[in-house]
Formats: structure tokens, sequence, C-alpha cells
């Protein structure tokens, strides 16, 4: 339903986010929510009455990014927000102009981060202390190694659909850019069911290389884009272009996907400029090696 799979705790969420939206709009002016649990282009106007038209800006949220994660217990959410002028159905994630993540910790965390950026005005970090509420600045620092050796680095493969097709592919991918002769593998892959999450482990330096391409592996091989990444996943990105993380589509250029929950948006990170100098050329030879779109 409204772009992805809506378990019980979304459902919550949603509820939660509504009558957020209905009172804030109240104080702040109409503007317009888009978010996963509404039907069609995931378009509502707040407060109630309001049109789409009267809406000042556009508020892009995904309420939990991370739901198999959290609801198991397993590992941290995200409340994912974006905010861009009200341009109408041509709005894309190019014209968010402020982000902000803020994690949903597991019972056993004792720290939660939150992050933010404006467009041209640098990104921030603040962890809390979930029990005393004490709040401390934190720097972002992505990895700033040239290569991938001994790292983390992965393309997205979180369900049985093309997770072979995609594997064998990384495979071919990680060979390219390092020598992988010896015993002791040198990449290492620790896959986060969550964009969001994705993107706060290159902001911290954890990973070095993500990629999501489900929705080109689907089109090449056949199968229906069930499960892939939406624009409200990933409407935090700015937040990692401007800690100086590239963040691209599979064709390197900036993410410009409308702000429809319905469009499918494949994307690539890089932590600095020297792994996507070394990786994106090979990434974008094999991709041409695909089978054309069925």
């Amino acid at each position: 339903r409204g772009g992805d799979t809506i378990y019980t705790i979304d459902a919550h969420s949603e509820e939660i986010l509504f009558d957020f939206c209905e009172t804030w709009s109240r104080e702040a002016g109409p503007f317009v929510l888009i978010s996963e649990g509404i039907e069609d282009a995931g378009w509502r106007a707040f407060p109630d009455g309001a049109s789409v038209e009267d809406g000042t800006f556009l508020m892009i949220v995904d309420p939990i990014d991370g739901t198999r994660n959290i609801m198991y217990n397993k590992r941290s959410a995200w409340i994912l927000t974006g905010i861009a002028p009200n341009n109408g159905p041509g709005t894309t994630l190019a014209d968010i102009e402020a982000a902000v993540m803020t994690e949903l910790p597991t019972t056993r965390h004792l720290l939660a981060d939150q992050l933010w950026a404006t467009k041209g005005g640098g990104a921030s970090r603040e962890s809390r202390n979930v029990f005393t509420g004490e709040r401390k600045l934190l720097p972002i620092r992505p990895s700033q190694s040239p290569t991938l050796a001994h790292g983390f680095a992965s393309i997205a493969k979180f369900f049985p659909p093309a997770k072979a097709e995609i594997a064998a592919f990384e495979g071919k991918l990680f060979d390219a850019v390092l020598d992988s002769a010896g015993e002791n593998p040198l990449i290492f892959d620790d896959e986060y069911i969550c964009s969001g999450g994705q993107l706060y482990e290159i902001l911290v330096g954890h990973d070095r290389f993500i990629a999501d391409l489900r929705p080109v592996f689907f089109g090449a091989f056949g199968l229906p884009k069930k499960l892939v990444c939406h624009p409200y996943d990933i409407c935090t990105e700015l937040i990692a272009r401007e800690a100086g993380i590239f963040v691209t589509d599979e064709h390197g250029a900036p993410l410009s996907a409308p702000l429809d929950i319905r469009a499918d948006v494949s994307w690539v990170g890089y932590a600095n400029e020297a792994l996507r100098s070394t990786i994106a050329p090979e990434l974008t030879r094999l991709l041409a090696e695909l089978p054309s779109p069925v």
C-alpha cells in the first residue's frame, strides 16, 4: 500500500505523523506531506481542507525507515525527512533544501543520533543519551581511505529476487577495483536493510561504498520491481552530500527522481572522491554489460 509493505508498526507511526501535521500546519501554514501511507503519488495537503496548491512547501517523510530491523529489535530504524519548495509534481529529490534523520534505537541502545543539513549550509550530527537526555555534538567523518581494502562495502541484495545476480555482479566489481588474490577477504559485507541506515554508515565512516541498484537488476532480468528504494527512503541524501559524500544515480548523475512515492530509485554512495574515481568507471562498464531491460 502507498509504495511499500506496511506493517502494524508503520500504521501506528502514520497516525502519529498525520496528527502532528494537522497540528503543525495550523501554526506554520499549509504544506504538503509526501509519505508512503498515502495513496497514489503520496501527496496530502494539511490542514484538512487545504489543497496541494495551497502548500508553501513539501515535506517528504519516511516515519520508520528500517521497519524490519526495529520490529525485531535487531538494529536501529530511522525517521527520514526532507523539505523542498512546492514546485508541483515536477519537484524532485534535487530540490530538497533541508533534511533531518533521527535514529529510532533498539531497547539495548544507550545513545541515539540525529543528523541534519541545509543546502549549502553543511551537515551536523548530535548524539543523545536515551536515559539522561544529555546531548552532544559529534563530528561527521566519512572514510578518507582511497581503497576498499579492509573496509565495508556492499551492493544491496536484501531479498531473494535477483540476489544471485546482484551478488555475482558485486563480485565482478570488487575484483575489478581491488586485487582479491590471497586467502583472506579484503572487503567486508554488512548490509543494513534501511536506506537511511546505509547513508549513516557512510556518514560516520563505517562503510566506504554502498549501492542500491535493485530497479536496474529487476529490469534487466524481467522481475517485478517490488521492494525497491523510493524517494522517501533516500530523501536525506542531502546530508551525505553536504558532508562531502558523493551520491549519484546509476549513471553517475545527481539524484533527480520526482517526489512521488511510486518512483523507483537506484543510488550509489562513495565516501570520498578517490573511491568514486576508482569505482565509478568500472561500475559503469559492468552495468553496460547487463541484459537490456525486459
